[in-house]
């Protein structure tokens, strides 16, 4: 049993003390008027929520670098009168933000099911009466009742009464119930198996053990990775779109003003400038990433795996650290009958089943239910007839009844085995060899139970030990070696004892360093670099209780980890609000899952490997995505900066921008559905290798597309006499060599390799950036009827595709020796296999 003792400042006084200091008696209880008096001065027995007016919550959301330029973008496109654009454009503004503003609601939804798991009624005794009154108007120095069934509704004292045995696993993590007797604590929020007790109100509301669990969540604060992944990557954007629009500004208004070699208005220039701010602004870097994060939610969802906040997709792909709830999460929350020990019984079967003789058929406990499971012959059994029974009670510790058959009358019993071994009169050769047996199980962190049965009253004979333990479910040793070798580390965390944890630990090859949180409490709560190396050294924690957990999540985040943390109870609620990745699994409370990022609808762990696998491949979708939105915002605004330089006149026009830009974003959507292979190892978004692979295919991009102009140039177009009409030619010609060429760059961004390499190409995402080829194509052909919009011709547009293939093979040498140039040494992704997964070999 776990030490709460730390967790009530009344837990070690006298019943008499706590009594007095609270000012009141067992006898009459509180008045009336004295509750009403407490009451006004600690409040309501429950759980605070902070109010916030939903248009504060909102304008948030609308506030901070990328909404205000999707905002100036919006503005832009309206004053340009382009209504499309605007539309598109605050489409995505407001789904960005009901994103957001979903994600707020977190944290008060959490603590609304802290909530409802408490009691709505108590019996109290009030004015030497005892009644039934809301729970929530309970204050500290009530008396109230407490019995089977209950849910204990406020911290309390145990004052009077045999004995209550209750479950408090959702709380404390323990997997077995715990009996609690006089001066003991009972916690708000745990429910009463057996007995029936009287105790008085010490804590109530957030002042509890419960309640402080809710603060804990309310407290719990993650900044995603993915948000400051999406703030670098449009940061950036930003900044070079701003910077070359200025300086093409500049040179543009120099040259009108100064040099007058410019054949444009003002007002033509700053249109101009005007739709490249909108087209280099990232408007829709947030929508297409959060669309290809929805669309593997709903993959995610067929996995028995229910996402609640789309930016725990990208945290699940990058977790390294896995912590772990044991009781009903590694294991089934189920107490079991393990090895059973014989002795002057050399049949198992026989000491299971008088075992069961000495169980009650009716409110089994846990330990009951466990041996009726264990029993293979119930029917033959229930033939016996029990004609008297004694049920537990923690004064003689054991069950013992009289049992009848055939007119035979003999005697079962079970219970603590050194009390039945001690009935049992043993000699010292039995008695050694018992508790032998007793201590090898408890090394274990197994429970044991003596079986005796006796043919005459009081003549006892020792049968045997039942072991009995919390068995791990069937799939998570498979899921956890699983989990190891895509280079997450699991660790455990629970409330039971350390012999518990440790065997547990070993069986499912956790490693054996336990760390029992109680034993570093000095370290605990200095929170200094001590015991931040304990934690992070260790493969599991032992009795630990929820602000341990929330502290050890904590600790794995300074450590530079990204956390995941599953679990299925109150306790463990704190930490997963705070954890990168919260994970509650099937079964789990409310509370739990309201805190969770991803919710188990599907018993056992192995749906998590699935679901980082699947993460995995949405963060390589997404990583694909990025690079190719940089390299080619990068493309369109180097091109247009150098042309500047070069030919004096801007080579693309604003209609030839808006369609670059529209072309290359809306059928790229469809990178949600791609094929992606998963890596083997933690992935995060290194903004080096983004940076470098996008700008340097982003600069080859340019070459080729001056390389196009200038074959046109001189080879092409070289009878037309009227420059005029030439330039606007080679202004065709220039888009098409920014589309159609550009938009094969995703084909390079999709993985690390040759374009051959597979997985290839899923086939709805593959035919919509065929769209974009096909409209760009025939755009280049026939033009768009507009004089500065001319039409090329099939012939010189099959010329251009013939060159813009041998670019894109040339692209892709350059990113492959960009990537050795960063570490990818050695047989192309020797480096890149060590991290991903298999993502060459296979």
């Amino acid at each position: 049993m776990v030490d709460t003792s730390s967790q009530s400042p009344y837990a070690k006084m006298p019943v008499d003390a706590v009594l007095n200091q609270l000012g009141t008696n067992q006898t009459h209880g509180l008045s009336t008027a004295e509750a009403q008096q407490k009451l006004l001065q600690v409040g309501p027995n429950s759980l605070d929520e902070k109010q916030e007016s939903l248009f504060k919550k909102l304008i948030v959301f609308f506030w901070g670098p990328i909404p205000i330029m999707i905002e100036i973008a919006a503005i832009l496109s309206g004053a340009l009168e382009k209504w499309p654009d605007f539309i598109v454009i605050l489409a995505m503004l407001f789904i960005n933000a009901a994103l957001g503003f979903f994600q707020e609601y977190k944290a008060g939804n959490a603590i609304a099911a802290l909530k409802k798991k408490l009691a709505i009624e108590a019996q109290v005794l009030r004015d030497a009466k005892w009644q039934s009154i809301s729970a929530k108007d309970l204050v500290p120095g009530d008396i109230i009742q407490v019995k089977l069934g209950n849910i204990i509704p406020a911290d309390i004292k145990l004052v009077s009464g045999e004995y209550i045995t209750v479950d408090q696993s959702s709380l404390t993590g323990e997997s077995l119930p715990v009996t609690k007797k006089v001066s003991e604590i009972g916690f708000s929020g745990t429910i009463v198996k057996l007995g029936q007790m009287v105790g008085v109100v010490t804590a109530t509301g957030m002042n509890t053990f419960f309640g402080r669990t809710a603060k804990l969540v309310g407290e719990a604060k993650t900044h995603s990775h993915f948000q400051k992944a999406v703030m670098k990557i449009g940061h950036f954007l930003i900044f070079a779109t701003l910077t070359i629009c200025a300086i093409i500004l500049g040179i543009s208004i120099f040259r009108l003003e100064v040099e007058h070699s410019v054949h444009e208005t003002i007002g033509q220039i700053v249109i101009f400038i005007l739709v490249l701010v909108v087209a280099g602004i990232p408007v829709a870097l947030p929508a297409v990433l959060s669309a290809t994060m929805a669309i593997g939610a709903g993959r995610l969802a067929a996995m028995k795996a229910i996402v609640s906040k789309l930016t725990s997709i990208e945290e699940l792909a990058s977790m390294d650290v896995l912590c772990s709830d044991k009781t009903g999460t590694l294991t089934k929350n189920q107490l079991t009958v393990g090895n059973v020990q014989t002795f002057s019984s050399q049949n198992e079967k026989d000491i299971i089943n008088v075992a069961y003789l000495a169980c009650t058929k009716d409110n089994q406990d846990a330990i009951d239910s466990a041996i009726t499971a264990k029993v293979e012959n119930k029917q033959d059994l229930d033939s016996y007839k029990q004609t008297k029974f004694t049920p537990f009670d923690p004064t003689i510790k054991r069950t013992e009844a009289i049992i009848e058959k055939d007119g035979k009358t003999f005697y079962v019993m079970k219970g603590a085995p050194q009390v039945v071994l001690k009935l049992c009169n043993p000699d010292q050769k039995l008695s050694d060899g018992v508790m032998k047996s007793i201590e090898e199980f408890a090394k274990k962190g197994y429970r044991t139970l003596g079986v005796a049965r006796a043919d005459e009253p009081n003549k006892w004979n020792f049968l045997g030990l039942l072991s009995m333990f919390d068995p791990p479910r069937s799939d998570t040793k498979e899921t956890l070696d699983h989990v190891k070798a895509m280079g997450v580390h699991p660790k455990m965390i629970t409330g039971d004892h350390e012999a518990i944890a440790k065997e547990l630990c070993e069986t499912l090859d956790l490693g054996t360093n336990i760390l029992p949180i109680a034993s570093f409490e000095e370290e605990h709560k200095e929170k200094g670099e001590r015991f931040d190396a304990l934690v992070e050294s260790a493969d599991g924690f032992a009795e630990v209780f929820p602000e341990h957990k929330f502290d050890i999540v904590k600790v794995f985040q300074r450590k530079g980890h990204v956390v995941g943390m599953t679990g299925d109870g109150v306790n463990d609620a704190p930490a997963l609000k705070q954890a990168d990745v919260g994970i509650s699994v099937d079964g789990a409370v409310d509370a739990a899952k309201e805190a969770a990022d991803l919710v188990l609808t599907e018993p056992g762990l192995l749906v998590i490997s699935r679901a980082i696998e699947e993460a995995r491949k949405i963060f390589g979708r997404m990583k694909s995505y990025a690079m190719y939105r940089i390299s080619e915002t990068c493309r369109l605004l180097f091109f247009l900066l150098a042309a500047m330089l070069v030919f004096n006149d801007h080579p693309l026009t604003a209609i030839m921008i808006i369609l670059i830009a529209l072309l290359n974003d809306i059928p790229i959507m469809m990178i949600a559905y791609d094929h992606m292979r998963p890596h083997s190892k933690p992935v995060t978004w290194n903004m080096k290798e983004v940076l470098i692979i996008s700008i340097g295919l982003a600069i080859v991009g340019v070459v080729s597309t001056f390389g196009l102009y200038w074959i046109g140039d001189k080879y092409w177009f070289t009878t037309e006499t009227d420059m005029v009409h030439k330039f606007h030619l080679l202004r065709t010609l220039a888009f098409m060599g920014i589309l159609c060429g550009g938009n094969l760059t995703i084909y390079l961004t999709r993985n690390i390799g040759p374009i051959w390499q597979k997985p290839l190409p899923e086939w709805k995402f593959f035919v919509a950036t065929i769209f974009s080829q096909i409209v760009g194509t025939l755009v280049s052909v026939y033009g768009l009827g507009t004089e500065d919009f001319l039409g090329i011709g099939w012939k010189y547009v099959g010329y251009s595709w013939v060159y813009i293939l041998i670019w894109f093979l040339i692209c892709m040498l350059t990113k492959e020796g960009l990537y050795r140039m960063i570490g990818y040494k050695k047989g192309f992704g020797e480096k890149y296999v060590g991290q991903a997964t298999h993502e060459l070999k296979h």
